[in-house]
């Protein structure tokens, strides 16, 4: 409790100096920002206005008079179906936009920005005038938005997980928690990763940190949103993709303590109707971890203790490409292609030291044996986005279609070797074992959305979606026999396994906003089918589940003072996923074996939430969120005895069951400031209480209270240095539930024996990063970052059960340091592509503003 106290009190102080505006903070447009105007221009009755004259005017200070004066900004004339593309207009200060055509009056109206991308839609030519309201803009993205049903954190100036993954950046992203393992949960569980708005079966590993802009923590999502995922909400992690006139792009190389290498360039280039992105990186991977096991087996006769010493090596590395191509069809219409490669080689290792002991009353027994593994692991894995906006002259309406493939293909064969030992040194016995295995996955969605504004504020959203997952695993388990000398295939302990899993959806929203008061009120309805096969024994498995009806609402109340308070209620469902359902037994480790259950059914949760935001001078927010989650049916692991299939003995197996419930209620507080001018600081407390009744099969587990911390203060020192110290901390809680999304390789160990009866010991971590800018406009840098300064980010767990007790501690990549240089280079060319002259046409714009 003191150090809750501690930490809540820390929160306030730094909320309350951020309340100050910072020196110079304001409203002001800062230098170089550009905007881009489009519309179309008709005559009173509709028809396009061809060859109008389209100029923006900026009122500026005459060097020759003193005095004020309008100046040409930019111009252009109307295409034959009477539409306008204005690009590159400064966003600084009044603009007017003015239309003349032959036979028409003048028509002119105000423009501002933001947003940078404006529709101004048909625009007639009639005598009167459309004055559009000013409005302010900040000089840089803010690092916390929010929306009405998710959280947006900027996460491009976070220097600390320069050169990482996209694990390094969910470590500062407020909400979010990474274990030892890369297993993200939020809230205490695991969340549905997307990218770009899209389910992926990419793992956080496999993505560079320098790749995203930002990432959006959706914990309530609406009915707009796949119903799938259970309590946990979204991650959507949001790619970098560039539009700007011109070819502009950034490359970057660095270098870790162990000599691990990474490195990649951006490159985007657009002109006239084209905008051309790609992307390649590269990560090279020399990971560590060292680890202990004790446990106690009741269940042996006799009883024995057993102590493990682990020692894990991973080598290897990744690649990551992205080629990207939209085609501006119109103003309004935008075609969209894209294609995502990424390949990786990993060859993990370990080491493990065994010691047992028998217990009782007689002469105990010590055995001590060693087991040496060795793995080459690969994948593949390509993706491939199409997709259509068109808008329309109406404001805010639009139509968007999208089709995402996404498949990959892994291979996974492991050596594995036990030694035992006699009272010396000697080797006495040893015990081979190899694995050749390999899994693919395809995962297809197709989605429409239609968003139509009605009157004043009030809109209807609606769209349709398929999603079809197609799920490929080979296993083939093979132990030596000595006596023939060579590796026999043992069918029991092996599979070879496929599956579909297909999800339709349809969804339907209507929102309004009356005066201060907003509402979103919408349905989803979704019907899913599941088959599976064992195809080396013959087992089909099939559940197909009926349509089930989502229902989500979301109110909004604007307060007085830059105050708002939301309430959304939401209901969702998790759908055991495939390796929880496969119904084959993993062993080869000893101490965690697992296995499937196919007659598992999915999980319905029910989530409200209550938030209150309060907005301060200088773009400081304080969110106060208040959440409450039940969940019925709760699929979660379960601890059986079993009869081994290769040796025909008793042995314990970690399965799944339906559990009866679970609840999760907390609260959470999220801060962002800026302290003075170069010290901005966020912060998030989450205080939770969380309990799985497991009544229907065992004891349940106790409900306990836990609370976690994550606090990141980014520093502008002169010089163009920049520095950034972040921390966290989580205390006591109970063990999560992993349901090990993403993975093609066969099925996983679990190294938590049982969700619930056990706890993750409390830990804490600081990560520090310094940067260095430098050349013109300080187009070069190079950042120093080292993650866990003091090697405190142990993972410690403790489970038990009925046969035994386990302590498990593991540390991994302490102290990892990292060195990074990156270049952006960029020029905005308007003769890169070949187009049109319109010399003739921007004269005549000339001689109308004289």
């Amino acid at each position: 409790m003191q150090k809750i106290a501690l930490f809540i009190t820390l929160f306030l102080l730094t909320l309350s100096a951020g309340a100050q505006p910072p020196a110079g903070a304001g409203g002001r447009m800062p230098m170089g920002m550009s905007g881009h105007l489009y519309g179309k221009v008709v005559d009173p009755d509709g028809k396009p206005v061809s060859y109008a004259s389209v100029i923006v005017l900026q009122n500026r200070m005459d060097s020759a008079t003193k005095k004020m004066k309008e100046k040409l900004v930019k111009g252009a004339l109307t295409k034959g179906n009477g539409e306008f593309s204005l690009d590159d207009i400064p966003a600084r200060g009044p603009l007017k936009l003015r239309i003349t055509a032959t036979g028409y009056k003048t028509y002119e109206q105000a423009v501002s920005f933001p947003p940078f991308d404006k529709d101004l839609g048909n625009l007639k030519l009639t005598v009167s005038t459309t004055q559009l309201q000013g409005v302010t803009v900040t000089s840089t993205k803010p690092v916390m938005q929010m929306d009405v049903d998710k959280k947006v954190f900027n996460v491009e100036k976070n220097i600390v997980s320069a050169g990482g993954t996209a694990l390094d950046v969910m470590k500062n992203v407020p909400s979010v928690n990474v274990d030892i393992d890369g297993n993200v949960t939020l809230r205490n569980s695991s969340p549905q990763l997307y990218i770009d708005g899209r389910p992926t079966t990419l793992t956080l590993e496999q993505i560079p940190a320098d790749a995203i802009e930002n990432v959006e923590v959706i914990t309530n999502p609406s009915a707009k949103y796949d119903a799938s995922g259970g309590s946990a909400g979204i991650l959507n992690i949001v790619l970098k993709k560039n539009r700007k006139t011109g070819y502009n792009g950034n490359l970057r190389a660095g270098v870790d303590k162990r000599g691990a290498v990474n490195g990649g360039a951006d490159f985007n280039v657009r002109q006239g109707k084209l905008n051309i992105s790609a992307s390649a990186m590269g990560n090279q991977m020399k990971g560590r971890t060292n680890g202990t096991t004790e446990r106690s087996n009741f269940a042996d006769t006799p009883p024995t203790f057993i102590n493990q010493l682990n020692s894990n090596r991973t080598d290897g590395g990744f690649v990551f490409g992205k080629l990207g191509v939209d085609w501006f069809a119109t103003n309004r219409t935008t075609l969209s292609i894209a294609g995502i490669k990424v390949h990786g080689d990993m060859n993990p290792g370990e080491t493990i030291d065994i010691n047992t002991d028998t217990l009782g009353k007689a002469s105990p027994i010590h055995t001590f044996s060693q087991r040496n593994s060795n793995m080459k692991n690969s994948f593949n894995a390509n993706g491939l986005v199409l997709g259509m906006k068109h808008l329309f002259p109406k404001e805010g309406e639009e139509w968007t279609a999208d089709f995402n493939y996404f498949g990959g293909k892994s291979n996974n064969n492991s050596n594995y070797r036990t030694d035992r030992y006699g009272t010396g040194s000697e080797i006495i016995g040893n015990d081979l074992q190899k694995i050749l295995g390999g899994g693919s996955m395809s995962f297809m969605t197709l989605q429409t959305d239609y968003v139509k504004p009605i009157s004043g504020k009030l809109k209807l959203e609606t769209g349709l979606r398929a999603s079809i997952r197609t799920t490929k695993s080979v296993f083939d388990n093979y132990t030596f026999d000595h006596e023939k000398n060579d590796y026999v295939l043992q069918p029991a302990a092996s599979n070879n396994y496929k599956n579909n899993d297909n999800v339709y959806a349809a969804y339907v929203s209507v929102s309004n906003t009356i005066k201060n008061f907003g509402y979103k009120v919408g349905v989803r309805a979704e019907s899913s089918d599941y088959s599976g096969d064992m195809l080396n024994t013959g087992q089909h498995f099939k559940n197909n589940y009926p349509v089930s009806l989502f229902p989500s609402i979301f109110l909004s109340q604007k307060l007085k003072h830059e105050q708002e308070l939301q309430v959304s209620v939401t209901r969702r469902i998790n759908r055991p996923n495939f390796f929880q359902l496969i119904p084959f037994t993993d062993s080869t480790d000893k101490l965690n074996i697992t296995k499937g259950n196919p007659g598992l059914i999915p999980e319905f949760t029910q989530a409200a939430e209550l938030s209150y935001l309060k907005t301060f001078k200088g773009n400081n927010t304080f969110l106060a969120t208040v959440y409450y989650r039940h969940t019925n049916n709760l699929i979660t692991r379960y601890l059986s005895k079993e009869i081994n299939p290769v040796h025909n003995d008793e042995m314990l197996v970690n399965t799944y069951i339906n559990a009866n419930s679970s609840y999760s209620a907390g609260a959470e507080l999220t801060a962002m400031n800026s302290i003075t001018k170069w010290w901005s600081l966020s912060s998030n407390v989450n205080i939770y209480n969380s309990k799985i009744n497991t009544d229907n099969v065992s004891q349940s587990q106790d409900a306990l209270w836990s609370w976690f911390g994550k606090i990141s203060n980014t520093f502008k020192l002169p010089s163009s240095f920049e520095v950034q110290l972040s921390g966290l901390y989580q205390s006591k809680t109970n063990l999560p539930i992993n349901d090990n999304k993403g993975r093609m390789d066969g099925p996983p160990m679990q190294q938590s024996q049982n969700a619930s009866q056990g706890y993750i010991a409390s830990f804490y971590g600081v990560d520090a990063a310094i940067k260095k800018s430098f050349l013109k406009n300080n187009a070069a840098s190079v950042t120093l970052s080292i993650n866990d300064i003091f090697r405190s980010r142990r993972s410690d767990q403790y489970s038990q059960s009925a046969y035994f007790t386990q302590y498990y501690s593991r540390l991994r990549d302490p102290q990892m340091i990292r060195l990074n240089f990156a270049y952006r280079f960029g020029k905005i060319d308007a003769t890169l592509f070949k187009r049109k002259n319109m010399g003739a046409g921007m004269q005549g714009m000339q001689e109308v503003i004289q």
